[in-house]
């Protein structure tokens, strides 16, 4: 794996947890090496997070036959050229999302993938919070009807509200490729694209509310860091709204912020089609809210389900009995372990860099739209 912080933290605890709750799985997981540039902070996580082998360059972890999956969890400005490399090397790969920078990098990884016919896969982990999961199943039984009308999302974080926040990576465009847009807003967009189907077209806007703040003295864990002296630019979005179609009709309303006081990681979305209409906020992950217009008259309403029973709900069989609910890092325990089987069978399951490119696709139509104050093609 590359990389240790967050995304390292979330990734590690992973690996080092599915074989424990998938016991049926056709591996065993050994954490072989941790990879990153700082050595003694890549020796400390590698002893807290239990990775047995630890090197500073890339290429050592391509090299050792022994490893069979690379983890990519570094900054947004590396993924490409890791992935490609990991493809190139036979290794299979795990990449945190955004897949790329832009749409020519992740056109660029998806090439590389489909000619190493490397097994792969994006980390779009909410897909396997089993509630979003079983919402799929719903779409796919008809539960919402033959026709979706409308896909609302909001995704609302307060992390930098306040302006002597430190300069972090993910507020510079070099390293990040976008703010709220690529790092929130690809959630929502991978989530419609999952349950509901590819956009057509999007029209957009976005803005900078602080547009310079203190350098960078010290990153902490999660998402704190301190602040030096100086003063440095922001040089990505702080919020993104768009709206668009989708290329069966539906409608879509997406709004990404790190400005909405109060919200620490309000990821919701509703769908509407012409039978029912189903709810879902991740801080209650483990909640489905669904309509049913077929339910009789002075009986309808949003009923509560709780998306816990191991014979009906994804994923559960892995965990515990009904209502003793399960949280965010589940979502990377459910990953690896389709991950795994995908490379002991061979095949590709989503979300793989195929679905990454689609968001991406997405992303930067979202982006020339705001550039142009236009309506723009995906």
């Amino acid at each position: 794996m590359v990389g240790y912080n967050f995304m390292g933290k979330a990734h590690s605890n992973a690996w080092r947890q599915v074989n424990h709750f998938f016991p049926d799985l056709p591996a065993k997981v050994e954490m072989h090496t941790l990879c990153g540039r700082n050595k003694e902070a890549t020796q400390k996580h590698a002893g807290i997070y239990g990775w047995n082998r630890v090197v500073n360059d890339y290429q050592a972890l391509l090299d050792n036959p022994d490893i069979d999956i690379i983890d990519i969890t570094s900054p947004n400005n590396q993924h490409a050229a890791m992935a490609i490399a990991a493809c190139q090397s036979g290794k299979a790969v795990l990449c945190e999302k955004p897949l790329a920078m832009n749409l020519a990098e992740a056109e660029a990884v998806v090439a590389a993938a489909r000619k190493h016919k490397t097994i792969n896969m994006v980390c779009h982990n909410y897909r396997r919070a089993p509630a979003i999961a079983y919402a799929k199943q719903m779409i796919e039984n008809g539960d919402l009807g033959d026709r979706i009308f409308h896909f609302r999302a909001r995704y609302a974080q307060d992390w930098i509200v306040d302006p002597s926040f430190p300069l972090v990576w993910r507020l510079q465009k070099e390293v990040a490729g976008s703010g709220s847009h690529g790092d929130l807003a690809a959630h929502l967009i991978d989530v419609a694209n999952y349950l509901v189907g590819p956009m057509k077209e999007v029209c957009g806007l976005m803005e900078t509310f602080v547009k310079e703040r203190p350098v960078l003295a010290e990153v902490g864990a999660g998402l704190s860091a301190k602040a030096g002296a100086k003063m440095g630019k922001v040089t990505v979005d702080d919020a993104v709204s768009f709206v668009g179609r989708f290329k069966n009709g539906a409608i879509a309303n997406i709004e990404a912020t790190r400005f909405a006081t109060g919200h620490k990681n309000g990821m919701e979305f509703e769908i509407n089609g012409n039978k029912g209409s189903i709810m879902f906020a991740f801080e209650d992950m483990n909640r489905l809210k669904f309509f049913s217009a077929s339910d009789p008259a002075g009986k309808q309403g949003f009923r509560d389900i709780l998306v816990s029973e191991s014979d009906v709900h994804p994923y559960w069989k892995a965990w515990w009995p009904p209502g003793h609910i399960i949280g965010y890092e589940h979502t990377f325990v459910h990953t690896v372990a389709d991950l795994i089987t995908n490379v002991v069978q061979r095949k590709n399951t989503h979300p793989t860099f195929e679905d990454g490119l689609k968001c991406q696709q997405v992303l930067d139509a979202v982006t020339a739209s705001v550039k142009t104050r236009s309506w723009t093609k995906v």
